[in-house]
């Protein structure tokens, strides 16, 4: 089959690689929908991640399809059903799992593989992240339950409320994810991003005020610059994974609010925060990672039910045999939300 393998720093390669064996407890999905992703970005630049992949290794993990083989030991399961493949599975064993902490397990399964035309699932995400999809969900919308499970988990850690004043810095997909949930929710939100297209976006999934950052590095400054109280935020959701993202949204919150550093910084980076804001105004911070079962399942939820969907995120589509100058792209500055890639080209 052809797939897209990592072998190092922006070094990505479409091959023709075996399919492998299955597997006691294993499936096999036909790969129907898979997505470009800020991770795999991430990933593309470093040339690995040190939990998900290690090169040489097939890549991506935002996918849907449906089920072309089925290994010894599998019950409950049909070829040709349709399928969302999570892209982990804790253990369900050590201290984090028994305390409804599964994101952080000590032994958490990822799966890798999603740009290629077939992906083995191991007998761990078949047990507890397959989920069978509903025969009206389009494959391209369910692709996108991985990354809002990890927003839908990070929306429960800020404890929105319906009249909530929510700030999201950064208008990538994860922001505007944020931002369609918390509209959602009843929330007041207001987005502080870059690029015309996405900032549009998220007018349309619900945010009341946009913060064009575009040409602007402060975004305290800019935030300030669009209201005349700039700490008037019950909640800011940092998207970026920028340091001096996380000391703004500090610096934006109201007293007693809450910050959640949702954005991953790059390794060894560190900030600075005002001691004194912190302990005097009450601010609680949070940092959000990952997903779990339970909201890997209320994301297809939510997208099942029409809130979250492909036509406002994915706004390309390209054949694998282009995935290596798309991501190259994609580092050079292309503001794409997300693409879609044709596996079978």
């Amino acid at each position: 089959m052809k797939a897209a393998v990592i072998h190092g720093s922006r070094d990505v390669r479409i091959e023709d690689v075996e399919i492998p064996d299955l597997k006691p407890g294993e499936l096999r999905i036909k790969i129907g929908a898979a997505l470009t992703c800020g991770t795999d970005l991430k990933v593309f630049k470093r040339g690995y991640h040190a939990k998900m992949i290690q090169p040489p290794a097939v890549f991506g993990h935002e996918l849907a399809g449906r089920i072309s083989g089925i290994g010894d030991g599998v019950q409950g399961w049909s070829s040709g059903e349709r399928v969302i493949v999570a892209n982990s599975a804790p253990c369900g064993e050590c201290f984090f799992c028994q305390h409804e902490q599964e994101a952080l397990c000590d032994d958490l399964l990822f799966l890798n593989g999603a740009y290629a035309e077939y992906i083995n699932v191991p007998a761990r995400i078949v047990e507890k992240n397959t989920i069978q999809l509903k025969d009206e969900t389009n494959f391209a919308d369910a692709a996108l339950t991985e990354p809002l499970a990890c927003v839908v988990q990070g929306v429960s850690d800020c404890r929105l409320w319906p009249g909530d004043r929510v700030l999201v810095i950064g208008a990538g997909p994860i922001g505007l994810m944020f931002t369609a949930l918390a509209h959602n929710l009843g929330c007041h939100v207001t987005v502080a991003g870059r690029g015309e297209e996405r900032l549009d976006a998220a007018k349309r999934l619900g945010a009341y005020h946009i913060v064009n950052m575009t040409g602007k590095d402060d975004v305290v400054a800019g935030v300030r610059e669009r209201y005349a109280d700039g700490n008037s935020f019950d909640v800011v959701i940092e998207a970026t994974g920028k340091p001096e993202v996380w000391e703004a949204a500090v610096a934006l919150v109201r007293k007693g609010g809450l910050v959640n550093f949702f954005g991953g910084c790059p390794s060894d980076t560190s900030v600075s925060l005002d001691t004194g804001r912190l302990h005097y105004s009450s601010i609680t911070l949070k940092a959000s990672f990952h997903h779990t079962p339970d909201s890997i399942r209320k994301a297809l939820e939510f997208i099942e039910k029409g809130v979250i969907r492909a036509s406002e995120f994915v706004n390309g589509e390209a054949p694998l045999s282009e995935l290596p100058a798309l991501l190259n792209s994609m580092v050079e500055g292309n503001r794409a939300v997300k693409t879609l890639i044709d596996v079978t080209r």
